[in-house]
C-alpha cells in the first residue's frame, strides 16, 4: 500500500503590525473589527500551539524605504492614499513591528516592499519549501486584501491552505463576511483557533 506523504504544516501571520493593527495603527476601523472578534487572543492562542508542537510561525510583514525604492507607488489607489503621510510603516520604525502579543523570539519573519501577497518579491516560498511545509495555516489581515492574496498565492504555488475564521478580520463587517464565504471558501479549508489549537496539543510530546 502506497503511504500519503506526512503533511508539514508552518502558520503564515499576515501583517499583524503595530501600525496595521495595533497602538501606531492608520486604521482605526478594522482595529475595531479585530477588537469585535478577538482576533488578537485567538491568534495568540494558536501561535501559543504551534510553537508548543514545534510547527514554524512566520510574520509575514510590510514596510516601505523612505526612499520607496522596491516598491511600486503609483499603480494602485490604495498605496497611493497611504503614501499622503511620507513616514507611513517605513522600515526599521516601530509601526513596522509585530505587535508585542504576537511575538516570539523563535518566529521567522518575511517583509515585502511591494503589493498585497506576502508570496510576491519574497524568499517566501523557498523558505517554506527548505522546511518541507506542503500546507499553511493563514491568520490575520485583512480579509479585504491581504488574506485572499496569501490563500490564492499559496493555492498557486501548491501548498493546502487552512484560514483560521477568528483570527482574520476585515471591513465591513458583511463584507468580510462574504469574502470568507464565497472566496475564501473556495480556496481554503475554514477551522477555528480554538479547533486547530487542540489539535497540535495532541502532537506535543509528553
Amino acid at each position: 500500500m502506497r503511504r500519503s506523504p506526512v503533511e508539514r504544516v508552518a502558520v503564515l501571520v499576515m501583517e499583524m503590525q503595530r501600525g496595521v493593527v495595533g497602538d501606531l495603527t492608520k486604521f482605526p476601523d478594522l482595529v475595531d473589527a479585530c477588537i469585535r472578534y478577538d482576533v488578537v487572543a485567538n491568534a495568540a492562542r494558536l501561535l501559543h500551539a504551534a510553537r508548543a508542537a514545534a510547527i514554524p510561525v512566520i510574520h509575514c510583514t510590510a514596510a516601505f524605504r523612505p526612499d520607496r525604492a522596491g516598491s511600486h507607488t503609483g499603480n494602485c489607489p490604495f498605496i497611493v492614499s497611504l503614501l499622503n503621510d511620507p513616514g507611513h510603516m517605513l522600515d526599521g520604525t516601530p509601526a513596522t513591528e509585530v505587535i508585542p502579543e504576537l511575538r516570539d523570539g523563535g518566529d521567522l519573519e518575511s517583509r515585502r516592499y511591494h503589493g498585497f501577497s506576502p508570496f510576491t518579491g519574497t524568499s517566501l516560498d523557498m523558505t517554506l519549501r527548505s522546511m518541507g511545509v506542503t500546507a499553511v495555516v493563514a491568520a490575520g489581515v485583512s480579509l479585504n486584501l491581504g488574506i485572499p492574496g496569501l490563500a490564492l498565492e499559496a493555492v498557486n504555488l501548491g501548498y493546502r491552505v487552512t484560514v483560521v475564521k477568528d483570527a482574520v478580520a476585515g471591513i465591513p463587517d458583511d463584507y468580510a463576511r462574504a469574502v470568507m464565504k464565497h472566496t475564501i471558501g473556495l480556496l481554503a479549508t475554514r477551522t477555528a483557533a480554538a479547533d486547530l489549537a487542540q489539535a497540535w496539543t495532541r502532537r506535543v510530546p509528553t
